[in-house]
């Protein structure tokens, strides 16, 4: 049984964090068929997330947070009593960490089933995407949160972004240069201490998230196994290379758990591998595939790579990946033929491949290296692809470009206006 008073008292604290929420690119309809799922790494903003829907429709919302001593031990009979308690007049229920709450799929269940909205979140260590497909059966729709973009980045910071001057082009690419190093966590980009929460943010995601969670055995293998990822962010890998380096310093010979730890690491949600395009789904899911990671900043505290192209491709990824939300049919790929001619992403929609793309640390024409424009030629003619993109770091144009036969019209956009959504235009600069 719960405690009325400490419920109370829980909503009346509630009402002081309003000052605090920072609005996320994240659109969230709350619908009365399906619940709406927020999956994401841990410290991604998920809770504020919530909160502020809450903020916004304070008159038909109700929030939980069933990690907190208010909701201790409460059954599913007790949460419809709190809702006619604090706001009988509420339409929609969110529900934080609902993992907590024994059998929490009935109680979604049963809340969809009485008319109202539901949104939930969990923790990454201990609610995972495939686990509210199965236990929702197809009730659930799943959204992404990601750390911030770099828009988001921008408004944490207080930047402002519009008509772009020369004076804010300066400003926003130093800005740039920052995001591609520390990332986008929104509890350390505007702290001076924000290496020591990244540390820690990296060890509870290891540890929580992936060892606990899964209750993996070989300490030793898992921790080694995040590091490789994380340090080998926008390569190709293989499992080979990925036992190769594990049994290098473990001294083992431990394939069998790496292959089951790497099949696991994807659900902590820190680390995603990409399969290489092929209309075969046997050679799509085989491997090498290429990684990226959920956040810079966390390979940035470990010390590893400052290879800005690496850095700006792994940040495209990103950003390729929040696109999913507004379009599940997305999916995302990456091109290599027999020769190793190699395109960063492909997008496909459906049956359609939509769009090429690749990503190069450029300033001019003469600096975006040769052997990505014919990748990218040959790979619009192999997939029947019009639409070429180059995501550069300061070089703007678009033009016909031919390599021994193949041609293409590409467009190149600077990596800025790109993340901040002119990818599809050409934005003025305002003298």
């Amino acid at each position: 049984m719960y405690d009325r008073e400490l419920v109370f008292e829980f909503y009346e604290r509630l009402q002081g964090k309003r000052y605090a929420i920072k609005e996320r690119d994240l659109k969230i309809t709350p619908k009365k068929e399906f619940s709406i799922a927020v999956v994401g790494p841990r410290r991604a903003g998920k809770t504020f997330l919530l909160l502020d829907i809450l903020f916004k429709n304070l008159e038909r919302a109700v929030y939980f947070d069933f990690e907190h001593t208010a909701f201790e031990d409460v059954s599913h009979k007790d949460v419809f009593e709190i809702i006619s308690l604090v706001n009988s007049r509420a339409e929609i229920v969110l529900l934080d960490e609902v993992q907590v709450v024994e059998g929490w799929n009935r109680l979604v269940r049963s809340l969809l089933d009485s008319n109202y909205k539901v949104v939930i979140s969990g923790s990454s260590s201990r609610l995972m995407s495939k686990e509210i497909a199965t236990q929702l059966r197809g009730r659930s729709i799943s959204y992404v949160l990601l750390p911030l973009s770099f828009g988001e980045f921008l408004r944490f910071k207080e930047i402002s972004y519009g008509r772009i001057s020369v004076t804010k082009k300066a400003e926003i690419i130093k800005l740039l240069e920052e995001y591609l190093m520390w990332g986008g966590y929104p509890g350390a980009v505007t702290r001076e201490d924000r290496d020591e929460i990244l540390r820690n943010y990296y060890t509870t995601i290891l540890y929580r998230d992936f060892v606990e969670r899964f209750e993996l055995r070989s300490m030793d293998a898992a921790r080694f196994i995040f590091e490789f990822c994380f340090q080998n962010f926008s390569r190709e890998v293989s499992i080979r290379k990925i036992l190769s380096f594990v049994n290098s310093r473990t001294g083992g010979n431990l394939k069998n758990v790496v292959y089951n730890y790497v099949d696991k690491l994807p659900e902590t949600m820190s680390v995603f591998f990409v399969e290489r395009y092929n209309k075969s789904v046997y050679l799509r899911k085989s491997w090498p595939r290429k990684v990226y990671v959920c956040d810079l900043g966390l390979s940035t505290i470990l010390g590893f790579s400052e290879d800005i192209g690496r850095r700006m491709e792994n940040t495209v990824f990103l950003e390729l990946l929040r696109k999913t939300n507004e379009n599940p049919l997305l999916e995302i790929f990456y091109f290599q033929d027999s020769q190793r001619h190699e395109v960063d992403f492909v997008i496909k929609e459906g049956l359609k491949v939509r769009e090429l793309i690749q990503v190069t640390y450029a300033s001019s024409f003469d600096e975006v290296d040769h052997r990505e424009i014919r990748a990218l030629l040959k790979a619009k003619d192999l997939l029947k692809c019009e639409e070429l993109k180059v995501i550069t770091w300061d070089y703007e144009d678009e033009r016909d470009v031919s390599w021994f036969g193949r041609r293409g019209r590409i467009k190149f956009i600077p990596m800025w206006k790109w993340l901040l959504g002119f990818g599809r235009g050409f934005a003025a600069i305002n003298s």
